[in-house]
């Protein structure tokens, strides 16, 4: 979902409650020194050496008092447990020697598949010296964590017995079974795998390495948020996607901040869980997804105001573009118009924010990323051309025109597809696959994916898996499957299907096939519908229009264009009469 652009005169702040007491005590005059100085040529490499002096490596004493690292959030609430960060180090320590024993060796590939539990950032971290990992989303089904363990040539996997999830048992052990001693990493080493999807159906291994990617993830922690010493930090993401990640485990890690590992939903056991955990544990910085906002949003203020949210401070938003009203009701509601909201944009292959707002220093927009972070050069390039699009009030497809110190290395296994999706597209320039408009301010906005790959919920899904999931069932003979705007989801999932003939629509049968992408890929990829339809539109050579899909499903049928060129156009009124019943629209 695109969100819609506000009018503003010049730079003015609309929205900046903390003022100059923010991520740079200099405001913004400082931000442009500091981002001149991450870009230049001249100055670029003595910068980052400052910062990585700065943020990973420590010349004092330890300090003596054990503060809280990790707050948890249990499924069940009034079960939260308090790690210290001395518990923390035991806990990875007793990890690393059990991988030790067990025989893991240094290059070995581990796969971690675990719950939103306190052992799972141990678990990461405890690679960490020894192996390169792959952290596996625990909702996952086991052909999912099958077909991940073969592409990384996993040799390990650590997992638990079983995970909770809104008062849902998930059997890891079973599923898995159906499917140290130091040694310092060479800066370039692969530090971890996550498993993004691509247009073709297969899964990508984004791999990161070791030093580039802390540094990045600390650095972004601290001044996106505006950490400070006494903050505890909650991004609700799971640790299976590069948002928890980099904002549950390392990020936070490397700065020595406390932060929360939430185990649940938001809606269980009732829509103010979130708010209830802010009180309960004094939240400083809370993170999360436009989705679960939009989705809060519709059980009305109440479930948030009755809990005391007076400690909250910095407000992120992370996944997707966050439309204007639910970001003014974030920062009305869940803020009381008083915390800075970072709406941070980034992916699992850049490793962290590369486009923010600086709390207290950045003028803000509601729903634009507003600006670059430190060393990140954004291009706007034409789609069909490849020209870069100079000067304000202009769009195209966002690229990064030079390197930053987290930026993905490579895909696992296959470099040659790193560089046909990342590089080759607009040679030399990193290309994001993501739509972006530059406003008369300067200020970006992202307006969504231009290639096959839907995000719905901050999920990225590939269309290709999802037809696979239903073309697999005897019933279907062929899938298209397309995004369209859905006011929760940003981005909903639908399913244009031929049956295959001895096959009728039936309720059971809408069911039975939802549940076979359930079962495929997850229960975040079902769709939200599956029209069955007497013929899909194609060109004369086969190929399948999906733009007319898009337009359809968008309730666009006004814009549809020329058809004639299809081999059958009579198939498209059809079609429309079909979708406009799916969505009670007729």
């Amino acid at each position: 979902m695109a969100p819609k652009e506000e009018a503003t005169t010049g730079l003015k702040p609309l929205y900046d409650p903390i003022g100059s007491h923010g991520a740079l005590p200099g405001g913004m005059k400082q931000y442009e020194e500091m981002y001149a100085r991450s870009v230049g040529e001249a100055t670029k490499d003595a910068f980052w050496a400052e910062q990585a002096n700065a943020f990973l490596e420590w010349m004092r004493p330890f300090d003596t008092a054990d503060k809280p690292h990790r707050l948890w959030e249990a499924d069940e609430p009034g079960q939260a447990k308090t790690l210290t960060y001395l518990d923390v180090f035991h806990g990875t320590c007793r990890i690393a020697n059990a991988l030790k024993v067990t025989g893991v060796a240094k290059g070995d590939f581990v796969t971690v598949y675990m719950p939103m539990m306190p052992d799972t950032g141990d678990g990461d971290a405890a690679c960490t010296p020894r192996a390169p990992h792959s952290v596996v989303f625990a909702g996952f089904t086991a052909g999912s964590l099958r077909d991940r363990i073969v592409d990384s040539a996993s040799k390990w996997v650590l997992t638990a017995d079983v995970g909770k999830r809104g008062s849902k048992s998930i059997k890891l052990k079973a599923i898995t079974d159906a499917a140290p001693s130091r040694m310092p990493m060479d800066a370039e080493d692969t530090l971890f795998t996550l498993y993004t999807s691509g247009s073709t159906g297969k899964p990508k291994g984004v791999a990161h390495a070791t030093a580039g990617y802390l540094l990045y993830a600390a650095m972004t922690t601290k001044y996106s948020f505006d950490l400070r010493d006494d903050d505890v930090f909650a991004c609700v993401a799971d640790v299976g996607w590069i948002t928890g990640h980099s904002y549950i485990v390392y990020g936070p890690l490397c700065n020595g901040a406390t932060t929360v590992m939430f185990e649940s939903i938001p809606t269980y056991p009732d829509p103010g869980r979130y708010w209830d955990m802010v009180a309960a544990h004094k939240i400083t910085v809370f993170y999360t997804a436009p989705t679960a906002i939009r989705a809060l949003m519709a059980y009305g203020d109440a479930h948030v105001k009755k809990h005391d949210r007076s400690s909250l401070r910095i407000l992120g938003s992370v996944g997707e573009p966050i439309n204007p009203e639910a970001w003014r009701w974030y920062f009305e509601v869940v803020g009381d118009s008083r915390c800075s909201v970072a709406d941070t944009y980034w992916q699992t292959e850049t490793g962290g924010h590369i486009m923010t707002p600086l709390p207290g220093v950045t003028p803000v927009k509601p729903g634009s990323c507003c600006l670059p972070f430190f060393g990140v050069a954004p291009l706007i390039v034409d789609a069909q051309s490849g020209a870069v699009q100079e000067g304000n009030g202009v769009d195209g497809v966002l690229c990064v025109s030079a390197p930053w110190p987290g930026a993905c290395r490579t895909v696992w296994g296959d470099h040659e597809r790193y560089m046909a999706t990342y590089l080759d597209c607009y040679k030399p320039n990193y290309f994001t696959g993501d739509g972006c408009k530059r406003d008369a301010d300067g200020y970006y906005w992202i307006t969504g994916r231009v290639d096959d790959v839907l995000n719905t919920s901050g999920h990225r899904i590939g269309t290709a898996e999802v037809e696979s999931a239903l073309v697999a069932h005897a019933a279907v003979a062929q899938a298209a499957t397309i995004g369209y705007p859905h006011d929760i989801k940003g981005q909903g999932i639908c399913c244009y299907l031929e049956l295959t003939k001895g096959f009728e629509e039936s309720p059971e049968l809408i069911k039975e096939l939802k549940g076979a992408v359930r079962a495929a890929i997850g229960p975040f990829a079902t769709p939200d519908l599956l029209i069955p339809v007497a013929g899909l539109p194609k060109t004369r050579s086969g190929k399948i229009m999906r733009r007319i899909l898009r337009k359809v499903a968008a309730a666009e049928e006004d814009q549809l264009g020329d058809v004639t060129t299809l081999a059958d156009p009579s198939v498209v009124p059809l079609l429309i009469a079909k979708v406009k019943k799916a969505q009670g629209r007729d």
